[in-house]
């Protein structure tokens, strides 16, 4: 299947491609036809997402035609090697950074993780006392607001507060390092599951792509594959849920904001997710943005500014609505991943990002980091 859902027409498209003999290329989509628009003026997504005039430069950009998209796409998911032709992620030099507990009905389910201490087999009784004491009063709380105030205080008195509704509901957002610049897959590789989780699902997020001045240029798809285990026993084990070998996957490509395509589509978009199992299992999901408890410019400005600068720009993943509960295995212990399940992220405005699920120890080693790349650009005459 192609990286692309629909025909988007005039959209302004750029991604990354693995050139063999010679290494990451920009490319740009016009028609069916993949685009190398590399140039020592622009050797980089970070140097692309700088420029003023991203848009103009992109329609006006010249390059070469190195192939259709579907013939790439293909490649990509054939287990080409390490010089082999295929798509990468559309990031390079970014920071990749992810927002947590942005949506009121995940966030409930990461309390029942919290609660059960990543035990799958008590999460079915935790959810029914939760959300009996919940229910929907969280949907529509603007966070840090009065209102959300007396909800943790309600909350607290009924022994249910949790570090995820004190993020979920409180002033401050969660916003953590989900990978290291360079080390997250593209279209058509392997997401990786770290060996020791036996409870974990796909995330399917949009990712806004910020430059160093903290203007938003363009958006993605992702999926932030979440470790429930892991996570459930300790928040102090993000880093070993979250960051491991090719436990994060982008695009297809960047779409680059411009007249037909801002923000406001970003805010309303609706994803969709299906998981297709080697034993037949079909899972359906659906996350909406017009739920998003957060605004995504709120969500960027608790991320950059004069507390925290990237220089390289950074990749933001925007959270999920998605929290599977539909039980695969065993009853009441819902839903986690098995080696060999296809994952597919759709969206209207963005295409489609599928990968394959299995094991970081299975995954191929991440090699080409920050050193490589400057070699390799080095060595083309690029920089």
């Amino acid at each position: 299947m192609l990286p692309m859902t629909n025909n988007l027409g005039e959209a302004l498209l750029v991604g990354r491609v693995w050139r063999p003999g010679a290494g990451p290329a920009l490319v740009t989509l016009r028609g069916d036809r993949v685009i190398d628009i590399t140039s020592r003026e622009t050797p980089t997504m970070r140097d692309l997402m700088e420029r003023d005039d991203l848009a103009d430069y992109l329609r006006g950009a010249r390059g070469e035609d190195i192939g259709a998209l579907c013939d790439i796409a293909a490649a990509s998911t054939e287990g080409a090697g390490a010089d082999g032709l295929r798509f990468l992620s559309p990031a390079d030099l970014q920071a990749i950074k992810a927002s947590g507990v942005t949506f009121a009905e995940s966030m409930v389910e990461r309390v029942i993780e919290e609660q059960a201490a990543g035990n799958p087999d008590l999460a079915q009784e935790i959810r029914a006392r939760v959300q009996g004491a919940i229910g929907g009063s969280l949907k529509g709380i603007v966070p840090g607001s009065d209102q959300a105030m007396q909800v943790k205080a309600v909350l607290q008195a009924e022994g249910l507060w949790s570090q995820y509704l004190e993020v979920g509901i409180g002033p401050d957002a969660e916003v953590f390092t989900k990978s290291q610049p360079m080390a997250s897959v593209g279209w058509g590789a392997s997401v990786g599951l770290h060996p020791i989780s036996k409870w974990n699902n796909p995330e399917p997020e949009i990712v806004l792509a910020i430059d160093s001045r903290g203007r938003i240029r363009g958006a993605t798809l992702g999926n932030d594959v979440n470790l429930r285990d892991i996570e459930g026993r300790s928040a102090l084990l993000l880093g070993k849920a979250k960051d491991n070998n090719a436990s994060c996957a982008i695009g297809p490509f960047i779409r680059v904001f411009d007249g037909g395509y801002t923000l406001d589509d970003v805010r309303g978009a609706e994803l969709t997710l299906q998981v297709e199992g080697e034993d037949g299992f079909v899972l359906d999901g659906h996350s909406s943005m017009t739920q998003i408890s957060r605004d995504p410019e709120d969500i960027v400005r608790q991320t950059i500014g004069r507390h925290h600068q990237y220089p390289d720009g950074f990749m933001l993943f925007l959270g999920t609505l998605f929290a599977p509960i539909q039980d695969r295995d065993a009853p009441g212990q819902g839903f986690t991943h098995k080696v060999g399940d296809v994952v597919s992220i759709r969206e209207a405005g963005l295409g489609e990002l599928r990968n394959t699920v299995r094991l970081s120890t299975d995954c191929p080693e991440w090699a080409f980091g920050t050193g490589a790349l400057m070699r390799n650009l080095a060595g083309r005459g690029l920089l």
